[in-house]
């Protein structure tokens, strides 16, 4: 499972030229591997947050009845924590832009 984030794009009025210009971040990611679960039921969780601020998604990630959430609401705390320690990104200006949901591979005792 890999969670992208970032943050929103912020509009700076330059002076001179009399325009506005888009500033835009670079993007934040983190990975988990190996999660116990099926990738279709992480992808019914993972479907709801994309697109959605961080902030948001960790409150429909609290009260969402699913077993998946709990540990993507841990990856997505962890691509926040990336962002604001190693780019120095605010947390409430972040979004999910793009989170995959990838098959594991099977266990031997499930065999």
């Amino acid at each position: 499972m890999d969670i992208y984030t970032e943050s929103v794009i912020d509009q700076i009025y330059d002076k001179k030229n009399k325009k506005r210009k888009k500033k835009t971040y670079g993007e934040v990611s983190a990975s988990d591997h190996d999660i116990p679960m099926s990738a279709h039921k992480a992808r019914r969780v993972v479907d709801q947050i994309r697109g959605r601020s961080y902030e948001e998604a960790l409150i429909l990630l609290e009260f969402m009845p699913y077993r998946a959430c709990y540990p993507i609401l841990k990856l997505i705390s962890s691509a926040a924590a990336n962002a604001s320690h190693n780019k120095a990104y605010n947390k409430a200006d972040l979004i999910i832009s793009q989170v995959e949901v990838n098959k594991n591979p099977i266990r031997p005792f499930d065999l």
